[in-house]
C-alpha cells in the first residue's frame, strides 16, 4: 500500500508538471531522473533513494506499457504481468514481478505450459478468479497488460485451500443465480394474481404510497433493489466479496432505469457507497478509478435527493440525523482514496470530518438501555436517538410515531387485499374466470365496473374471434359440431382443426371426444407434464421465499450500522496519515 501510495504522489506530480518519463530526455538519461527526484524530494516525505526508485518504477512501466499497446495493436501480441509467488525469487532472478508476452487466444493450460518450460510445473493462475485451465485468456477478461497472479501448487494444502476457493466461488455464483431468478419472478408478477396467497411487490414512496411507473422500469428496479438488498445482507456478514457480485449486478439493473426516477431515491447513492466499501474492504487498489467515480455519483445523487443542507430530506422526514452515517462512509473513503491519489490534505480534511461525525453517532448506552426498557428494539432505540441527535424524548415521541404509522399502512394495505378479493370473488360470480378478473381489476387500478367492461369486451371479442374461425371451418363444408369440437380440442387453432379434420373424413375421432379408460399410454405424458409444471412451481415459490427473507422488516434497516467496521477503518487511515506526518517532519 505505501509503494501505490508514493507512486499516487508522484504520477500526481508528474501530471501536474506535464512530465512525461518515458519521453526524451528521461527515457535514455538517468541523471535526468536524479534531478527530478530531487525537485520531489522537497514535495514529498519521502527519501531520495525512495523517489529514484519510484520514478524509475514509473518510467519502466509507462515505457513497457507505451511500447506493448504499439505491439497489440499491430500483432494482437499481449503483454501479462505475472506476480511470481516468493519461493520463485531465486530461480527468477529476485524478481517477482514478470512480464510475458503472448496471444490471448490461448488456454490457461498452454500458458502454464509455456511457463513451465523455464520454471516449476505445479502452477495456478488468478486474475480476481481462479482462471480456468481448459479456457482461452481472452474468454476470461484477460487482457493486454492485465496482471496475473501466479500460485505455486506445491503441498496438498494449497491444493485443498484452492478446490475450497473453486467450491466457494461456485456455491457464490449460483446463490447469485438463484438470487437474480427469485427477484425476477417477482418483478413479472404484475398484481393479478391472488392477493392473499401470492406476494407481490410495489415500488412506494417514504409515506408508503405506491408509485405509477413504466412496467419495464418496475421490474429493473424490484430486480436491482432485490440484488443489492441481498448484498446488503452478505455484507452484514462481512462476506464482501459474494456480496460485491450482487452489487455490481444490482448496478447494471438501476442503469436500465430512467435517470429522473434515480434522481429522486436514495437507493441508488447508497449501493454506489456499498460497491465502493467491498472495494475497500477486498483491497482491490486497482479499482481506485471506478471507486472515485461511483463515490462522487453518490454524493451527487444524495444532494438531489436531500437537497441543500439536506432540507428536502428534513422537510419528508422532519429529521435529518440518522442520514449521517451516509455521509461517515462517504467521507470515510474519499479520505481512503484522497490518501492513495497522494493528497495528504484533501485527506486530512475529510478524516478531520468523519472524526467529528463519528463521535456525533457514537450513542450514549444509558440512553440506549432507557429506549430498551420502555419496549423498543435495540435497532428502533439507536435508529431513533440518531435520528433525533441524541434526544431521548424526542427518540421516544418519533420510535412511537412510526410504529403508529406503520400499523395504519398495515391495516391499510390488509383492507386493501380484502377489498380486492371481494371485488374478484363479484367478479367471478358474473361467470369470468378468477384470473381474468383478478388482471382486469389490476388493469383499471382496482375499478370494478371498468374491470367488468374490460371482461366484456374480451370476452365479446374472443366470441366473435371463434365465430369467425367456425364460420371458416363451415365454408370448407364440415359439419358444425365437429367443425367446433376440433376447435375445441385444438385451442382454436384453424390450421390443426382442419387438419385433424381432413385426416379423419371430416369427423373427430371417438376417443378425443370423450375421456379415455385409465392407461399407462394415455396418462403418463398428462401425468409427467403436471408434474414437471407443479415442481417448476413449486421451486419458483421456493426462490421467492428464499429471496424474500432477504428483504428487512424494517425501512431503515440500511441506516442501522454499529459503526464497527468503520472504526476499523479510521484506526487504518489514521495509522497511513500519522506515518506520513512523522516522515514529514
Amino acid at each position: 500500500m505505501e509503494e501505490k501510495h508514493m507512486q499516487s504522489v508522484l504520477i500526481s506530480l508528474l501530471r501536474k508538471d506535464n512530465v512525461c518519463l518515458w519521453m526524451e530526455p528521461f527515457s535514455s538519461d538517468h541523471h535526468k531522473i536524479q534531478e527530478l527526484a530531487h525537485k520531489y524530494v522537497a514535495a514529498t516525505e519521502f527519501t531520495l533513494e525512495e523517489v529514484i526508485s519510484t520514478l524509475e518504477s514509473i518510467r519502466a512501466d509507462t515505457s513497457r506499457k507505451d511500447e506493448g499497446n504499439k505491439q497489440f495493436k499491430e500483432t494482437a501480441v499481449a503483454s501479462l504481468q505475472l506476480h511470481l509467488p516468493k519461493t520463485a525469487e531465486v530461480l527468477m532472478h529476485s524478481k517477482r514481478k514478470v512480464h510475458l508476452q503472448t496471444k490471448l487466444d490461448i488456454t490457461v493450460q498452454e500458458l502454464k505450459k509455456r511457463i513451465s518450460e523455464f520454471w516449476i510445473k505445479t502452477l495456478q493462475f488468478f486474475l480476481r478468479k481462479i482462471l480456468s485451465p481448459g479456457k482461452r485468456l481472452d474468454e476470461q477478461n484477460v487482457k493486454n497488460n492485465s496482471k496475473i497472479m501466479v500460485l505455486v501448487l506445491s503441498s496438498e494444502q494449497v491444493k485443498n485451500e484452492l478446490r475450497e476457493e473453486e467450491e466457494k466461488k461456485r456455491q457464490q455464483d449460483e446463490g447469485l443465480q438463484r438470487t437474480h431468478k427469485g427477484f425476477q419472478i417477482l418483478s413479472e408478477r404484475d398484481g393479478s394474481e391472488d392477493p392473499t396467497t401470492t406476494p407481490f411487490l410495489e415500488i412506494a414512496d417514504q409515506k408508503g404510497n405506491p408509485l405509477q411507473i413504466p412496467d419495464s422500469e418496475r421490474k429493473a428496479l424490484i430486480l436491482a433493489m432485490g440484488l443489492h438488498e441481498k448484498g446488503r445482507a452478505l455484507m452484514k456478514k462481512r462476506n464482501h466479496s459474494a456480496a460485491l457480485s450482487h452489487l455490481v449486478q444490482a448496478d447494471e439493473q438501476f442503469n436500465k432505469c430512467n435517470s429522473a426516477l434515480l434522481n429522486t431515491v436514495d437507493n441508488y447513492a447508497v449501493l454506489q457507497l456499498d460497491v465502493v466499501w467491498c472495494y475497500q474492504a477486498l483491497q482491490q487498489l486497482d479499482c481506485l478509478n471506478d471507486a472515485r467515480q461511483r463515490l462522487e455519483r453518490a454524493e451527487e445523487c444524495f444532494k438531489r435527493c436531500y437537497g441543500e443542507q439536506q432540507s428536502r430530506l428534513q422537510q419528508i422526514k422532519g429529521h435529518t440525523g440518522g442520514e449521517d452515517v451516509l455521509f461517515l462512509r462517504l467521507y470515510l473513503l474519499q479520505s481512503l482514496l484522497a490518501y492513495f491519489d497522494g493528497n495528504k490534505n484533501q485527506a486530512l480534511n475529510k478524516f478531520k470530518i468523519v472524526e467529528d461525525l463519528y463521535g456525533q453517532l457514537c450513542l450514549d448506552p444509558e440512553k440506549m438501555g432507557l429506549l430498551m426498557t420502555l419496549g423498543f428494539s435495540e435497532q428502533d432505540a439507536r435508529l431513533g436517538l440518531r435520528a433525533c441527535r441524541g434526544d431521548v424524548v424526542a427518540a421516544e415521541r418519533l420510535i412511537s410515531q412510526r410504529k403508529k404509522e406503520k400499523k395504519e399502512l398495515k391495516e391499510q394495505e390488509r383492507e386493501k387485499r380484502r377489498r380486492r378479493l371481494q371485488d374478484i370473488n363479484t367478479l367471478v360470480e358474473l361467470g369470468f374466470s378468477k384470473r381474468d378478473a383478478a388482471k382486469a381489476l389490476h388493469q383499471t387500478r382496482g375499478d370494478v365496473d371498468k374491470a367488468y367492461g374490460v371482461l366484456l369486451d374480451g370476452a365479446e371479442a374472443q366470441h366473435s374471434n371463434r365465430q369467425k374461425k367456425l364460420d371458416e371451418l363451415l365454408e370448407m363444408g364440415f359439419q358444425v359440431d365437429m367443425a367446433d369440437s376440433a376447435l375445441r380440442i385444438m385451442g382454436d387453432d384453424v390450421v390443426q382443426a382442419t387438419q385433424m379434420l381432413l385426416d379423419n373424413q371430416g369427423v373427430v375421432p371417438p376417443d378425443l371426444l370423450s375421456p379415455s379408460p385409465p392407461s399407462s399410454s394415455s396418462e403418463e405424458p398428462s401425468t409427467s407434464s403436471d408434474s414437471t409444471a407443479s415442481g417448476s412451481s413449486r421451486l419458483d415459490e421456493d426462490l421467492v421465499s428464499e429471496v424474500l427473507e432477504d428483504i428487512p422488516r424494517h425501512e431503515e434497516d440500511y441506516l442501522d450500522v454499529t459503526l464497527d467496521e468503520e472504526k476499523e477503518l479510521m484506526v487504518q487511515i489514521r495509522s497511513y496519515l500519522e506515518k506520513q506526518s512523522s516522515s514529514s517532519g
